[in-house]
């Protein structure tokens, strides 16, 4: 599903006024990251809480209403987050070159994917498996070797969710994020061996009503097939390295490629207000009904040959692309100011992503039998998740050469 878009150079130059009305870093953008990263904090807060999902807290409250959250966070946004950080490649590629941005983007997300892979999500695994999985006292040490990285027996009465329990937990999207920048260098450098400009009216194109239903037609379409061998929440290694849920993998592909070519031609500044007022609107009212449905209803499917999962694909599908287009412009159009806060928030936003996870697990180990109600502890978690993750944040980047990654 991964796609090869292929740029143009703009055909002019940006007058003025244009130039005046356009933050150098875009500081809506920036913004909306923030929302998405504190969305994400807030997502997994709910996890214990609401989806019957695996989850690293398990045996907690339940709340229907969170699972519909989780599943509303689950249709759009970290396609809006593949999208909001494919806006910036384009321009990096272009200042650095090929050689200079695969570096940096190996630094930049390689390095943070190693070093939680091998620190932040064995402890969480290593929390599961002493709470859940009841196979007695174990050492960390031992259990990084022989359980973690699967240098020991496999147990016969294992109980996964896989073995070993190596994986990326969270940072499956900074994995994702690096193979297609990988993939967006060897599109660039293709399309200039070949020499090859793109259609030059097609790319000054701003989507309207018609692109947009278009967009949802083909994602619901492509969501439904891949849907019918690998189902919602089935995660599979791609080279025995990728962590890949093929379930949204073309909405996250697609708005990958999306935002890529949204650098181009100033589409993020020209595409029509009012049409992004409308889809906002109508992704308002969706979510609404999904919530007096509920998102465990009998006519949503996870997948299969089934009318369920076929409505749940295009639901989906339409969530996705309408939450999409109307949060951008709700931020482009509402939430341009930036002040010391939201500058400090946006710079600490990535390290909040890697950081969080394990703050938002250890205060939901806190509050196991604490008599509290599902949402009293979703809450809580949200609220003490978020406040510690960007503390906790500032204070890594502050590190020497933690800026330089982080």
């Amino acid at each position: 599903m991964h796609t090869c878009p292929v740029e143009t150079p703009p055909d002019s130059v940006p007058s003025t006024a244009q130039r005046a009305a356009r933050p150098s870093r875009l500081a809506w953008l920036d913004n909306l990251r923030i929302a998405l990263t504190v969305l994400v904090v807030v997502h997994h807060a709910a996890q214990a809480y609401g989806p019957a999902d695996w989850w690293y807290v398990e045996k907690q409250p339940k709340s229907s209403a969170l699972a519909t959250l989780s599943a509303v966070d689950g249709a759009f946004f970290m396609s809006l987050f593949f999208f909001v950080s494919a806006v910036f490649v384009p321009g990096s590629y272009e200042r650095r070159g090929a050689r200079r941005f695969l570096t940096g983007r190996l630094l930049r997300l390689g390095v943070p994917l190693l070093v939680g892979a091998l620190t932040i999500v064995p402890g969480l695994m290593y929390a599961y498996y002493v709470h859940y999985r009841g196979y007695g006292p174990i050492s960390y040490g031992r259990y990084f070797t022989d359980v973690y990285l699967g240098l020991g027996d496999k147990p016969a009465d294992w109980t996964g969710p896989s073995w070993p329990d190596l994986q990326f937990g969270h940072l499956w999207f900074i994995q994702n994020l690096l193979a297609y920048s990988v993939l967006y260098v060897i599109c660039r450098q293709a399309a200039r061996l070949l020499k090859h400009r793109g259609d030059r009216e097609h790319t000054r194109h701003v989507p309207g009503h018609r692109t947009l239903l278009l967009l949802t037609v083909a994602l619901a379409a492509a969501t439904f097939l891949i849907r019918l061998k690998y189902p919602l929440d089935t995660w599979v290694p791609v080279l025995d390295f990728l962590q890949v849920e093929p379930a949204r993998l073309p909405q996250y592909a697609t708005f990958f490629a999306l935002g890529v070519l949204a650098h181009r031609h100033g589409r993020l500044h020209r595409f029509d207000a009012r049409t992004g007022w409308l889809w906002l609107t109508a992704g308002l009212l969706g979510v609404a009904l999904l919530f007096a449905v509920g998102a465990d209803a009998p006519a949503f499917g996870p997948g299969g040959l089934n009318g369920a999962s076929a409505l749940w694909s295009t639901y989906e599908s339409f969530l996705c692309v309408a939450l999409s287009v109307g949060l951008l412009t709700l931020f482009r159009e509402t939430l341009t100011g930036t002040n010391r806060l939201t500058r400090e928030l946006s710079a600490s936003s990535y390290a909040v992503y890697i950081l969080h996870l394990p703050i938002v697990v250890t205060v939901q180990y806190f509050l196991v039998d604490r008599g509290l109600t599902a949402a009293a502890a979703w809450l809580i978690t949200s609220a003490v998740g978020a406040m510690a993750a960007v503390m906790a944040a500032a204070g890594i980047r502050r590190l020497p050469g933690a800026a330089k990654i982080l």
